[in-house]
């Protein structure tokens, strides 16, 4: 086999991986969670290295927060339907959003 040839599909290969993480950090509803409830689907988010902005597209008002994978808490949000409220990114050290989870406000 051509050397190029091998080169070529390396690469395609490292990248088509890179592709299906990032892919996996899509926008998405508000499933795997670590801990409490998870948010219904009609609550999306998309996250950032510096965002996470969380989208209420239900027909009632939603209390939310985000899990991230090193258990990073943050305050409880209410987000009345149709509204937008935003957390921290992931960041630079990669610390990936898990999901979205119902809250109680205090």
């Amino acid at each position: 086999m051509h050397p190029l040839f091998r080169s070529t599909i390396r690469v395609t290969t490292v990248s088509l991986t890179a592709l299906a993480a990032c892919l996996a950090q899509a926008p998405g509803a508000g499933a795997a969670t670590s801990g409490g409830e998870a948010a219904p689907s009609c609550v999306q988010y998309s996250t950032s290295w510096r965002y996470t902005f969380v989208t209420n597209t239900c027909d009632s008002t939603q209390h939310v927060t985000v899990e991230y994978r090193d258990g990073t808490t943050v305050p409880c949000r209410t987000a009345n339907p149709g509204d937008t409220v935003t957390f921290p990114g992931y960041g630079t050290g990669d610390n990936a959003v898990l999901g979205v989870a119902l809250c109680q406000v205090p």
